[in-house]
Formats: C-alpha cells, structure tokens, sequence
C-alpha cells in the first residue's frame, strides 16, 4: 500500500512540473521565427499580453499578441480566418 502511495505521489508530482515547465517561456529554437496571430486558444508558445503568463495563455483563436514557432520563411504565407501571420504582433 505504501509503495502504490508513493509512486501516486510521484506521479502527481512529475504532472505539476510538466504543467508548470509548460507554463514558461519556450527556448528560442534554430530555423525558427515567431509567427504571430496564428495560434489557437492556449496553444501560442508566448507573448499573449497583459494578463498572460507566456506558453499556452492566449485567450482567443488568432490573437494578434501572441505567437507561436514556424519555419523561418513561412511566417507570412500562413493563413488564417483573421488573415496572414505576421512577423510583429497584431492588433486585435
């Protein structure tokens, strides 16, 4: 009983951290740029404004604020409902 104890624990444990390590700001990356306007609800990879810690904070679809990795070159070409990426935040 006391081990299944433990290895719940640590578990949980091993859960927190990976959220709060999410939570943070992402490394810069090679061969990357930031794109912004293009990422979903929660899934920007920082930048999301006021209000925000960083990784995985945007509040809506698409907001301008907030960005997200790509391939370097391929910013611009991405579409969305709202428009293109772009290189500088957007307002909305």
């Amino acid at each position: 009983m006391k081990t299944e104890t433990a290895l719940t624990s640590t578990a949980l444990a091993a859960m927190l951290l990976a959220g709060i390590a999410h939570a943070g700001p992402v490394p810069p990356q090679p061969n990357k740029e930031k794109c912004f306007g293009i990422a979903l609800a929660g899934k920007n990879d920082c930048a999301a404004g006021a209000g925000t810690s960083c990784a995985g904070t945007s509040h809506s679809d698409y907001q301008g604020n907030s960005w997200k990795y790509v391939d370097k070159g391929t910013c611009t070409k991405i579409r969305t409902p709202t428009g293109t990426g772009s290189l500088t935040p957007k307002a909305r």
